[in-house]
């Protein structure tokens, strides 16, 4: 199976069975994504080397005003989709594989994780993947520590409190906060 197949059956959200030749696509892409995210936190790097990196690491090119501080890692790497001026802090944590895209103008705290795939809850099922995108809308702040959960969309505008855990989509304009993130008010 080609890349370009894989990434077609990701969006479609279909299963990726354990050992199945999608599966060993998913791999082989994870071991380019580990060697450029190993030369991205293997030290100092200007900016705009480092935006050069993580350009080779999703496969496309990263707007100028966008700025990461490493260390950064992504599982996967080819199905991240990044707006203008987003600021990704340092230690964040990317499985990008159901895709994650990241509006303009966001911020993301330090150690975030964004996860985009479960596995098979059956025991004889567990190596299968299954992967749901992630969305996070224009202007959103995910403070540190934030865990955003498969399938998740997040409203523009929006804050999460540090340490949160998003399981299900939270609106635009509001505060979450908590384990599960909770609305605890609107921003206007």
């Amino acid at each position: 199976m080609s890349l370009t197949d894989l990434l077609a059956a990701l969006d479609a959200g279909e299963t990726i069975a354990g050992g199945s030749p999608g599966h060993a696509t998913m791999h082989a892409a994870s071991q380019e994504a580990l060697r450029i995210a190993g030369e991205l936190n293997s030290g100092y790097h200007p900016p705009a080397r480092v935006r050069a990196l993580l350009g080779a690491l999703i496969g496309r090119p990263v707007d100028a005003s966008v700025t990461l501080f490493p260390p950064f890692t992504a599982d996967f790497g080819k199905n991240i989709r990044l707006g203008e001026r987003v600021f990704i802090n340092s230690g964040c944590r990317f499985q990008d594989q159901g895709g994650i895209t990241i509006g303009d103008d966001c911020l993301i705290g330090h150690n975030a994780v964004i996860a985009t795939l479960q596995h098979g809850m059956h025991p004889a099922h567990r190596a299968d993947l299954i992967p749901a995108p992630v969305v996070i809308g224009r202007n959103v702040w995910l403070g540190a520590n934030v865990t955003v959960l498969p399938g998740v969309t997040i409203g523009a505008d929006s804050v999460i409190g540090a340490g949160s855990v998003v399981t299900k989509d939270i609106p635009a304009g509001v505060i979450a906060v908590g384990s599960p993130a909770r609305v605890v008010r609107a921003l206007s």
